[in-house]
C-alpha cells in the first residue's frame, strides 16, 4: 500500500517543555487515521511540524515518496489547522474562487466540493450568516478544491452541536469512499470510533499505540451475567482458564474473556455445571474502555 506520509523520531521541545517525543508512525494511502489524545498531548503540533507551520526540534518526516520536496508535496495535500477564516461580507462561491486564484488553482470544481459538503443552495449567501457548521463545512470544501491526496483535519467537530457533528462525521466518510486519505486530531473517542479506520494514540507527546482502531487492544471481550447464586458464579468464574477477571456491581457480574468463546458454550458449561442464569450478554469493549487500559497500563508501567 501507498505511503502518503511518514514520521520518524519527531521530537518538539519549548524550553523545557516537550510537547512531542520521539513520534514515529506512518500514513498509508485510502485509510482514515485518528491521532487520538486529550488536550497538550500533543496532536497539533504533530499536524503543525508536517504543514511546516511548526518548526521541529529533531526527528524528520517526508510526503509519499521521501523525494518530493515538503513545499511540493504539500500542494497534494489539503488542510484546516484552524477555525475557518474566510471574508465575512462575501459569497460562500466568491471565497472558494479567492483560494482558487491564491492557490492558483482551477475554479471548476467550485459547485462540486459545494455539494459535496452540502452547500450548494447556499453558495450566494454571505460567510457571516453561516452557522458555525456551515463554516467549518466551507472550509473542508476549500480544502478539497485542488482534489487533494490526504485531507488534515485538526478537531473538525470542535465546538459543534450533534446535528453539525453528524454532519462534519458524515462528510468525513463520504470523502474517504471517494478514495481521498485523511488525518484527523481528535481528543473525543466516539469520533475516532466511529469515523477511523486508524488511530495513532499520544499522551503527553509519547505514542502509546498505533495500528487499526478494531485492533488497539487484544480484547476478547466480556460476560455480562446474573445469577440467583451470584456467589457460586463468581467462584465458578476465578477459576475458569478463559477468564481473566470478574467484577461485581450490585447484581451484575462482568467476566472478562482471556480467550475467544462463545455464549451458547459458555451457557450450556454453567447449566453442566449447576449454575442457571437469568442474563447472559456477550459485549466487546468499546474503544473508551480500551484507550482507559492502554494509559492504565502505560502508568503501571512508569
Amino acid at each position: 500500500m501507498e505511503t502518503i506520509l511518514t514520521i520518524s523520531n519527531l521530537t518538539k521541545k519549548y524550553g523545557n517543555l516537550t510537547a512531542v517525543n520521539n513520534l514515529s508512525f506512518t500514513i498509508k494511502k485510502g485509510n482514515v487515521y485518528g491521532i487520538l489524545g486529550p488536550n497538550g498531548s500533543g496532536k497539533s503540533t504533530t499536524l503543525g511540524i508536517t504543514l511546516n507551520v511548526v518548526n521541529k526540534t529533531s526527528g524528520s518526516f517526508s510526503w509519499f515518496d521521501g523525494q518530493t520536496s515538503t513545499h511540493n508535496a504539500l500542494k497534494k495535500v489539503g488542510a484546516i489547522i484552524e477555525r475557518p477564516n474566510f471574508y465575512p461580507y462575501m459569497s460562500a462561491y466568491k471565497n472558494l474562487k479567492l483560494v482558487c486564484k491564491i492557490k492558483e488553482i482551477s475554479e471548476d470544481k467550485i459547485d462540486e466540493k459545494l455539494e459535496l459538503v452540502g452547500l450548494l443552495d447556499r453558495k450566494e449567501s454571505k460567510f457571516k450568516t453561516f452557522s458555525l457548521g456551515m463554516k467549518q463545512r466551507l472550509a473542508i470544501a476549500s480544502a478539497l478544491l485542488n482534489d487533494p491526496e490526504i485531507l488534515i483535519l485538526d478537531e473538525p467537530t470542535n465546538g459543534l452541536d450533534p446535528q453539525g457533528i453528524h454532519q462534519i462525521r458524515a462528510i468525513i466518510k463520504d470523502i474517504a469512499s471517494q478514495g481521498t486519505t485523511i488525518l484527523l486530531a481528535s481528543h473525543l473517542l466516539d469520533e475516532v470510533e466511529k469515523v477511523c479506520s486508524h488511530v495513532v494514540v499520544l499522551r503527553k507527546g509519547h505514542k502509546l499505540y498505533e495500528g487499526p482502531v478494531d485492533q488497539m487492544i487484544s480484547s476478547e471481550g466480556f460476560f455480562e451475567l446474573k445469577c440467583d447464586n451470584p456467589e457460586q458464579l463468581v467462584t465458578y468464574l476465578n477459576n475458569h482458564p478463559n477468564i481473566k477477571n470478574t467484577k461485581v456491581t450490585d447484581d451484575l457480574i462482568t467476566a472478562f474473556l482471556d480467550a475467544p468463546m462463545s455464549a451458547s458454550t459458555f451457557n450450556k458449561e454453567l447449566i453442566d455445571n449447576g449454575i442457571a442464569l437469568s442474563h447472559l450478554v456477550l459485549r466487546k469493549e468499546s474503544l473508551e474502555e480500551q484507550f482507559l487500559q492502554l494509559t492504565d497500563n502505560l502508568v503501571d508501567q512508569n
